[in-house]
């Protein structure tokens, strides 16, 4: 028996309440919601603020339009900047500017120098803080276990649709409660309080780009499948596009002005309603098959409402398309981060983002320029689908880490041992940092010298200590309530071996080797370890059966119980390389197979 035979010995996927409860995760996520929030407020606050003053709906709409575009098409080259910089170094001045801009309209006033008026409104757009790319880069950081990320980042994806039915609303209502002046204030002061909730977190202020040849930000970012990958979302944003104009159409067929907001409404419920679903349970396939799959599935959506359906119904299939929309971006963000280098992830996010806001952008302008053929506009959505889709299947072979191992995965068939040649004179290759700045989970900051570590165990080391509290609070903790935190340990020491015996029983494990009281310490570690690996190599890494159960029986050699204890801090994608690098002493003396 194997772990491929039943994987379900793969951890399972975090609850939700585990992920929101993790340190800064609430933090994070509702700081870059509240600060995201103008952009849905922004485009409705113009048109009202200039046809409140008496000016022309189509300048207005011109406004709100260069608002959006300046903010998108800048998205690369703040991540750029984010990347080389940090986090706050970029979007502390952006947010300030953006927010002085807008709070300055009502002092220009709606009657204002036409020219003064766009170009504050472009110069706000242009500096917008990139905080969905730079939320994206953290957390890897904040939540280093997969399951967890893979949850918080379904969230994260899901509840952006919100943002475009509640930044209208919140507009709407505060132009006409208050005035449209006040709603652009309020609208400067959200976007600068929630960004300031992000910034002044622990993850954002201390998070640096990991460096590709010895610089931040440096490193090839293009290549052919981030290229199709690209594509294939702008058509995806296409579909979005020409379904607010075929809402709109729907409004004006049916006589129900209210269409033009429920329908986006209903889409954008679907797919929320997908990102929950698709974050509670771990689905087969690799990240390519997935997107692939979600992107067909997001095309049959679209193909019932060709046929026009009446209002009712068309509100109840709009939720069906809307279902996958999640899908899609949570995995085009996972494709990013196996096929940009690491140096540049928050520059490659903010290329992904532009992608879909310029196939959103585009798909509107053709939807509108053809409103008046209502088949054919019930149709756009899905040629925007079908679009995607073809590139996705087209371009498969060039998104797999398999072709191109990202940062997260190694290559699958061979895993060669690297030998460091001697330095010679005049080399000036950078040696392993020996100093690491390390952010507890108790918020502290600490650097720590691990010169005394062996330079292939200070990653290691170094993310063992992120996860847990500092020494100072450490031992204020164990002595406020020392006899609690041993009983504690002891359950839970107690619980993780009986569940390493069980597995170990269950795959035929041979017992490992070794001193007494080492041996209990070592079952655990290797329990660990390798459901670790699988969850990496096969769950979500592109491993089939086939190369598990090989590797499962170079697990079986290695009984000694020291040498699962030394590897218990590694990387589950590491554990074929470190198996090959066991010596004869770290392997038993009868035969293993069976």
């Amino acid at each position: 028996m194997t772990l491929a035979d039943h994987p379900t010995t793969a951890p399972t996927p975090a609850t939700y309440g585990a992920v929101l409860g993790s340190r800064h995760v609430v933090r994070l996520l509702g700081g870059t919601l509240t600060g995201r929030l103008p952009n849905g407020m922004v485009p409705v606050g113009l048109v009202l603020w200039i046809t409140g003053g008496g000016g022309s709906l189509a300048f207005a709409g011109l406004l709100a339009a260069l608002y959006g575009l300046a903010s998108g098409l800048s998205q690369p080259v703040k991540g750029r900047l984010m990347d080389r910089y940090g986090q706050t170094r970029v979007s502390a001045p952006a947010v300030l500017l953006n927010s002085s801009c807008l709070a300055a309209l009502p002092w220009l006033g709606a009657g204002g120098h036409p020219a003064a008026v766009t170009t504050v409104v472009g110069l706000a757009g242009l500096v917008t803080p990139p905080l969905e790319a730079g939320l994206r880069a953290l957390w890897p950081a904040v939540l280093p276990d997969l399951g967890r990320r893979r949850v918080v980042q379904a969230l994260d994806t899901g509840s952006q649709g919100l943002l475009y039915i509640a930044g209208p609303l919140l507009a709407s209502w505060l132009a006409t409660a208050y005035g449209p002046d006040t709603a652009l204030t309020a609208t400067a002061a959200l976007g600068l309080v929630g960004t300031a909730v992000v910034l002044t977190a622990a993850p954002s202020r201390t998070w640096r780009p990991a460096a590709a040849d010895g610089a931040a930000g440096s490193g090839r970012l293009m290549s052919v499948g981030l290229v199709l990958l690209f594509n294939a979302l702008a058509g995806t944003g296409f579909a979005l596009g020409a379904m607010n104009v075929w809402a709109a159409g729907m409004a004006s067929t049916h006589g129900l002005a209210m269409l033009s907001g429920v329908l986006p409404a209903a889409f954008s419920t679907g797919s929320f309603l997908g990102g929950l679903v698709y974050a509670r349970r771990a689905w087969p396939g690799t990240t390519t098959t997935q997107l692939i799959t979600t992107s067909a599935l997001f095309l049959l959506g679209w193909v019932p409402l060709l046929v026009q359906p009446g209002p009712r119904t068309a509100i109840a299939l709009t939720v069906l398309p809307g279902l996958f929309l999640t899908l899609i971006i949570t995995n085009g963000f996972h494709t990013v981060d196996a096929l940009a280098p690491a140096s540049r992830t928050t520059e490659a996010y903010a290329w992904l983002i532009l992608s879909v806001g310029t196939g959103q952008a585009a798909g509107t302008a053709l939807a509108g320029a053809l409103a008046e053929r209502p088949h054919v506009l019930a149709a756009l959505p899905a040629a925007g689908a079908a679009t995607a889709l073809i590139i996705l299947t087209l371009a498969r072979r060039k998104l797999g880490p398999g072709r191109r191992p990202g940062r997260h995965r190694r290559p699958r068939h061979h895993q060669p041992h690297h030998v460091n040649p001697p330095l010679l004179e005049g080399d000036t290759r950078m040696a392993v940092r020996t100093e690491w700045q390390i952010v507890h989970s108790c918020g502290h900051e600490i650097t720590h010298d691990l010169s005394d570590r062996p330079a292939d165990k200070r990653a290691g080391f170094a993310r063992w200590l992120g996860g847990r509290d500092c020494t100072d609070c450490w031992k204020a903790a164990r002595d406020s309530d020392n006899v609690a935190k041993e009983e504690w340990l002891a359950a839970k020491r107690a619980e993780e071996q009986q569940a390493a015996l069980a597995w170990a029983e269950q795959f035929e494990m041979p017992p490992l080797e070794g001193p007494e009281r080492a041996l209990a310490w070592g079952e655990r570690s290797r329990f660990q370890l390798v459901t670790t690996a699988y969850t990496a190599l096969v769950t979500e890494g592109t491993w089939d059966e086939a190369d598990w159960s090989a590797l499962e029986e170079k697990i079986r050699t290695v009984t000694r119980a020291g040498w699962w204890i030394d590897q218990r801090d590694a990387d589950g994608t590491d554990l074929p390389e470190l198996l090959d690098a066991a010596t004869a002493n770290d392997r038993g003396t009868e035969n293993p197979f069976r």
